[in-house]
């Protein structure tokens, strides 16, 4: 089932990344569909969060989607190589978002074996925001993607995230600070990092 706008439309922005686990993340680029389990996800509280691209209200042109209703996609380029998928959660201005650490494959093998270059894959080897990314086929010009409405054309690239009834464990969710935001002082902190102990 097609995660509705309501899931990320709510305020909080930490248990939005937490209710992300088990979730299947998936894209439809060239007409070939792939899919991953979310297994890590980091939460980002807007304008309030050191650690955040929002913080203090900041507004630039890569930002700006941030601002976009809950259900949007924020995809940026790290060291110019990277891209990174986060989703926009919230209502419109509110810049809070969830970014997508890790995903374990699920459709779409061959496909994302092509993309990553290697000889075979693994349940790590969506482990890293740019490994999600890349065996997903997923571009920062596709940031803006409206993650609830997608084309009906078959060719036309989208990205939706679907509840398929992963029955999750409170025991198996582990959370803790989130990586490389060091910056953020005390914020750097904070357990708004979740992962899936498999």
């Amino acid at each position: 089932m097609l995660l509705p706008r309501s899931f990320y439309l709510r305020p909080d922005v930490v248990q939005i990344a937490r209710d992300l686990l088990g979730k299947h993340l998936v894209t439809r680029m060239d007409g070939v569909i792939t899919s991953g389990i979310i297994c890590e996800t980091e939460a980002y509280a807007g304008v309030t969060d050191k650690a955040s691209h929002a913080y203090g209200g900041r507004r630039t042109a890569r930002t700006e989607v941030m601002y976009a209703r809950g259900g949007t996609a924020y995809v940026y380029l790290c060291y110019g190589m990277h891209s990174l998928f986060n989703i926009v959660t919230n209502e419109k201005d509110i810049p809070h978002a969830v970014l997508i650490r890790g995903i374990v494959p699920a459709d779409g093998l061959e496909t994302m074996l092509q993309r990553s270059g290697k000889i075979t894959i693994t349940k790590d080897s969506g482990i890293g925001p740019g490994k999600v990314s890349k065996i997903l086929g997923i571009h920062y010009s596709h940031s803006g993607f409206d993650l609830i409405k997608k084309s009906v054309h078959k060719t036309d690239p989208a990205i939706w995230i679907e509840d398929r009834d992963v029955v999750m464990d409170a025991r198996d969710i582990i959370s803790g600070p989130r990586i490389g935001v060091s910056y953020a002082g005390e914020d750097a902190l904070l357990p708004y990092r979740f992962w899936m102990d498999w």
